[in-house]
């Protein structure tokens, strides 16, 4: 997983977080065929269910920045872009501040079809304690339409290794029935995005890529300073957010878990 629990920031709070990318970065990851994160996402493309756009919305200039993105670096992509990047895209338009495409296969706990054609902020208004995002959501759209490339992280931990969390599509997977917090963490999982903004050339608009990864919290926690440092972010979470996150029955044998991992 490329996501370093140093990323982790704590007291938690939610909030933008973007960073500007420096020129090299990259946005793109190929995807690995017959993985796991393949095969989930070519069941959602096979079933019809991966793109969506509002009336009359050509999609074709944001699947020409994509693949001119993957050229540049050095990943020969083509159509479909389910099955060729790790990422989900979707097009965020300057002007309206609205989505007015999306390309997206494995949602974290999110409908795209109820996000198609939303203003910024109502895409937004779900979130726990998104005052601060929702204040700046004018700013932020015109920020990460304006030209430049931007990223931002979002991290959860979840009881499900599932890629693919739409909710119409498969029930949330309960939180483990074990006393012992190790057994407890033995079967959850960090899931973490990573979030860029590409901008398409001569368009008020830009790509919104998303790529999720998923690995074995006990895996993903290798270190002491790792155990310290999540239990201080779990800890420092308001019940909104903790609710938001599903993670209220989970917090304490999480903490538990933790604190004995960092001693």
């Amino acid at each position: 997983m490329d996501f370093p629990l140093s990323r982790i920031a704590a007291p938690f709070r939610m909030q933008p977080g973007l960073q500007r990318l420096v020129p090299d970065a990259r946005q793109l990851t190929p995807l690995a065929a017959g993985s796991a994160l393949w095969l989930e996402k070519r069941r959602v493309l096979e079933s019809g269910a991966s793109r969506l756009a509002v009336p009359g919305f050509d999609p074709q200039p944001a699947i020409d920045a994509i693949l001119a993105q993957a050229k540049a670096e050095g990943i020969a992509a083509h159509e479909p872009l389910e099955l060729a990047f790790e990422e989900d895209f979707a097009v965020l338009d300057g002007a309206s501040s609205t989505l007015p495409w999306l390309c997206v296969c494995v949602p974290s706990h999110w409908a795209p079809e109820e996000k198609l054609g939303q203003p910024f902020a109502a895409v937004h208004a779900p979130v726990a304690d998104n005052q601060a995002i929702l204040a700046a959501s004018r700013q932020l759209v015109q920020l990460v339409t304006g030209g430049e490339r931007f990223e931002r992280f979002v991290w959860t931990v979840t009881p499900s290794g599932r890629y693919d969390q739409h909710p119409g599509r498969h029930a949330r997977t309960p939180w483990p029935d074990a006393a012992d917090p190790q057994a407890f963490a033995r079967q959850c999982f960090l899931r973490a995005e990573r979030q860029t903004f590409l901008p398409l050339p001569g368009r008020s608009q830009a790509v919104f890529t998303i790529r999720v990864m998923l690995q074995p919290l006990a895996e993903a926690v290798a270190t002491p300073d790792d155990a310290r440092r999540l239990h201080a972010a779990l800890a420092s979470m308001s019940d909104a957010v903790l609710a938001y996150k599903n993670l209220a029955a989970a917090r304490a044998p999480l903490l538990a878990w933790l604190a004995a991992r960092g001693a």
